[in-house]
């Protein structure tokens, strides 16, 4: 019987549960990979929720593998939890600092910025999510990066620039055209797994 997997998928800022990607790749899952449960939590929370839950789910299988795909935000949070756990991602279009992303697309002055109707991003959340990004400081975990050059939400040259610095750790593929959302991202799929399943080094926790 083969090793029961996790693979959580991380949705994007103004995204929910049930995004497109997250539903693409549990439907490839349970094509070609049965044995691998993709989870979809909603990240329509704050920063310290978000990592307080992802943490708490994990806990629930001390004995099994978990590997981490995020988009977007999701792609930052991600990265921390791959960080954190020494696990093996895939972050696509990621952003590199949602709080300078956050500051300067939505504006200081617009906090707090009403997500969904629980939930609003504030100052705070930027503070947790700044902090974030200090605590990883490019820890070591495997990861696969795919950027697209027409990305018209983030500058596909600030991931590439931040991961570059860490190169034996990450494999990026940059794409001419393309978009923020990544339109053609069922056609990865099949590239995105091989890349998780390669070796099969996703650490137990």
């Amino acid at each position: 019987m083969a090793q029961p997997i996790h693979l959580i998928y991380f949705h994007g800022f103004q995204s929910q549960a049930n995004s497109v990607k997250g539903q693409l790749l549990r439907q490839y899952c349970a094509q070609y990979f049965p044995h691998i449960d993709v989870y979809l939590p909603d990240l329509n929370r704050s920063p310290q929720q978000v990592i307080e839950h992802i943490r708490h789910y994990m806990a629930q299988y001390p004995t099994h593998q978990f590997f981490c795909v995020g988009s977007s935000l999701g792609g930052f949070y991600a990265n921390y939890i791959a960080c954190l756990y020494g696990l093996k991602s895939v972050l696509i279009n990621p952003v590199v600092d949602p709080a300078l992303v956050f500051a300067q697309r939505i504006g200081i002055d617009h906090l707090p910025y009403k997500v969904t109707k629980t939930w609003s991003l504030q100052q705070h959340d930027l503070d947790e999510l700044a902090q974030m990004l200090d605590s990883i400081a490019l820890k070591r975990s495997e990861k696969l990066l795919l950027l697209q050059q027409g990305d018209e939400v983030l500058d596909y040259q600030h991931a590439q620039r931040y991961y570059m610095q860490n190169p034996s750790q990450c494999m990026m593929v940059t794409m001419h055209h393309g978009n923020h959302v990544m339109d053609n991202f069922a056609d990865k799929i099949p590239m995105l797994m091989m890349f998780l399943l390669r070796c099969f080094t996703a650490r137990k926790i």
